[in-house]
């Protein structure tokens, strides 16, 4: 399949993840077996698919049946005439219910709302109860249209806060400018943004400077500036210069694409109360047809002044109040609105599962360097000894880290200061964790921790203890050592502090530094438990001593999303900070905050609780008044009025109960 083709598919896909989140009652019962279907009849697809003419031929539909319906009750005696009007105004009501559930029992599905009803109206149709029968289809017809119309407008809600997808983009062809698809622009390509467009591909910006917003994707709106040779993110908004920008990425590569692509993979990870849910679903529906057959046959067979016509209506009522709607509806879309304003405050969760997982945290680790830290490391102090010189020193340093990516590496080759002449390295090798082993015309260079001049059998001095000690040797001789500091974030304190009032006790750092340096910026955030001087791999092995400890809640790792992937594929929710321009923090991460600030954990946490209790008070009123109905059902005190009113009235509260979400910033 061609880049065009596959961007494509993604887009469709996305519109049919989308509606299956929420669950089509006719082709999307299950999300991963009934894909958007534009053959399906069901009035959740027709309002999906755009069809502002649908809505318009309900009303249509349903008013005719209502003053059908009311001409019928002005008939004093029951006739032909007023028979066939009640007749009649079922059947507009109705018809299509009726076909509904034909269908999927042929299908197989037997226990769905539209079966349900059927049955329900036809038998009180068959008791001879027509005005009931009637009144409950179109009552219920009409609350399943402004129920559907509640659904779309938060899918269109929700589809709202990540509309980040740009539409098209400004080609510089020569002297012309073209305007086309993103897909058809190849990472080289120039195009322009002007003043108030998305800017549609990843690129550096070659002309121009401007005021960017970048809330799309970080949730934050402080203006960003940008000028020549400055990167730029797909979906940033250009605010008031002309722009000229170098492509570095295709579309299907973008930051927007992969975000996109993030979103869609999150409808098949359900959290466990969406599981549940639907398991209760599947038994509690068939249960409850059961015992409708139970109260219609048996009371009149046992109790002498019972009938048949009097027991049947109650287990009519009782199939009515069956349908979980409220439950298989405002469950899912409860966690999707969730991820929504997760994703508005620049926070992407990949699935439901980490949404809930976030509500019920009880340890939270988090890696030093980059999370706590700013992770911008600076030479500080050069103390040479044995009459090398300070310049001397900070040379044979960088001239040993010049192969390295590592940040203190490139601290110190900023404080060199100069270009390195690689020619002169004749031999280079990395110490994982521990330093670097360099040939330098003709001198063996050790650069690295104390733990690296332990392992040569080299004394070192303690040092200073106020950053991250760099000590060197040359030909097995200690020649000195290099300071270098990395500073707290400003937002780390707040962070700490507004995790310890949400009640969350055990708050850790990892770190491969050391001991001293370590403590102090722990004592500085308030955290008391530290594990310093870790290798790499190491620090998956002290999140199995932590895992051992915790007792029923759930452990979160947050880190940079680079060097931590086994720490975060092993943690409960990984969490890598920083996703804007990292590839591999949005690989990573179970979720990704988008921005440097650790205070966004924070925030991800109170939505995920914000979105669990939202999702328990749908639970409990959708119960509450399915119970309580069922009771007054079965005692004979309820009507098919109350019934209908605990099915689709409960199912439209609790779905605009789920829309508060939206509103959470």
């Amino acid at each position: 399949m061609n880049e065009s083709g596959r961007v494509n598919t993604m887009q469709n896909n996305k519109r049919a993840f989308v509606l299956e989140r929420f669950g089509c009652k006719s082709c999307a019962l299950d999300a991963k077996e009934s894909p958007l279907n534009a053959n399906c009849d069901s009035d959740s697809c027709k309002l999906e698919n755009d069809d502002s003419n649908e809505v318009y031929r309900r009303i249509i539909q349903y008013g005719i049946s209502a003053i059908l319906f009311a001409i019928a009750l002005l008939f004093n005696s029951l006739g032909y005439v007023k028979f066939t009007l009640f007749f009649v105004s079922y059947i507009i009501a109705g018809g299509d219910v009726i076909l509904k559930a034909a269908k999927n029992i042929l299908k197989g599905r037997i226990f769905d709302e539209y079966f349900l009803m059927s049955i329900a109206t036809i038998g009180a149709f068959a008791i001879g109860e027509y005005p009931e029968s009637v009144a409950v289809m179109l009552f219920y017809q009409i609350g399943e249209l402004l129920q559907d119309i509640a659904v779309d407008h938060s899918k269109r809600s929700i589809k709202e806060l990540m509309n980040i997808r740009p539409d098209y983009a400004n080609l510089k062809i020569g002297y012309e400018i073209k305007r086309v698809s993103p897909q058809e622009v190849r990472p080289g390509d120039v195009i322009i943004v002007k003043p108030g467009e998305k800017i549609p591909l990843d690129g550096k910006v070659i002309e121009g400077e401007s005021m960017v917003d970048t809330s799309a994707l970080t949730g934050e709106s402080v203006l960003k500036e940008v000028y020549k040779g400055a990167e730029v993110l797909s979906g940033f908004i250009n605010k008031n210069g002309l722009l000229t920008i170098e492509v570095t990425r295709e579309f299907a590569e973008s930051t927007v694409s992969k975000i996109l692509g993030l979103i869609e993979e999150a409808s098949s990870k359900k959290a466990p109360t969406e599981k549940f849910m639907t398991k209760f679903a599947k038994y509690y529906t068939p249960i409850v047809v059961f015992l409708a057959l139970i109260i219609a046959v048996i009371p009149p067979l046992i109790i002498p002044a019972a009938t048949f016509k009097e027991f049947i209506y109650r287990a009519l009522i009782f199939l009515i109040i069956s349908c979980p709607c409220a439950l298989v509806l405002s469950i899912p879309l409860s966690f999707f609105a969730g991820i929504g304003a997760a994703s508005k405050n620049g926070i992407l969760v990949k699935g439901s599962n980490y949404l809930e997982a976030l509500s019920n945290v009880e340890t939270v680790v988090f890696d030093k360097t980059g999370t706590l830290t700013k992770g911008v490391f600076k030479v500080t102090k050069i103390k040479s000894v044995n009459g090398m010189s300070r310049d001397a020193l900070l040379e044979y340093a960088a001239y040993a880290e010049s192969f390295s990516n590592h940040p203190i590496a490139e601290s110190i080759l900023e404080a060199y200061g100069k270009e390195v002449d690689r020619s002169k390295i004749k031999k280079y090798e990395e110490i994982s964790g521990n330093g670097v082993r360099a040939n330098i015309e003709g001198k063996e260079v050790l650069v690295g921790n104390a733990k690296l001049m332990k392992m040569e059998n080299i004394d070192c001095v303690t040092g200073d203890s106020t950053g991250t000690i760099i000590h060197v040797a040359i030909d097995n001789k200690y020649c000195g050592y290099i300071l270098i500091s990395d500073e707290v974030k400003e937002d780390s304190p707040k962070a700490i502090e507004s995790l310890r009032k949400m009640g969350i006790k055990r708050i850790v750092m990892l770190t491969g530094d050391n001991k001293v340096v370590s403590d102090k910026i722990a004592a500085s955030l308030g955290i008391d438990e530290v594990y310093s001087q870790l290798l790499p791999n190491e620090k998956v092995g002290v999140l199995e001593k932590l895992y051992a400890d915790n007792k029923k809640g759930k452990l979160i790792f947050v880190g940079d999303g680079i060097n931590d992937a086994p720490v975060l594929a092993r943690s409960d929710v990984g969490v890598a900070m920083g996703g804007i321009g990292s590839d591999a923090a949005i690989e990573a991460a179970d979720v990704v905050l988008m921005t440097d600030e650790p205070s966004k954990l924070v925030t991800a946490i109170k939505i995920s609780k914000r979105t669990k209790l939202i999702v328990w008070e749908n639970i409990l009123l959708a119960l509450g008044v399915k119970i309580v109905v069922l009771a007054l059902g079965a005692l004979g005190v309820a009507t098919m009025w109350e019934a209908v009113f605990a099915d689709v009235g409960v199912a439209l509260l609790a779905v605009l109960n789920s829309l508060r979400l939206l509103n959470k910033k």
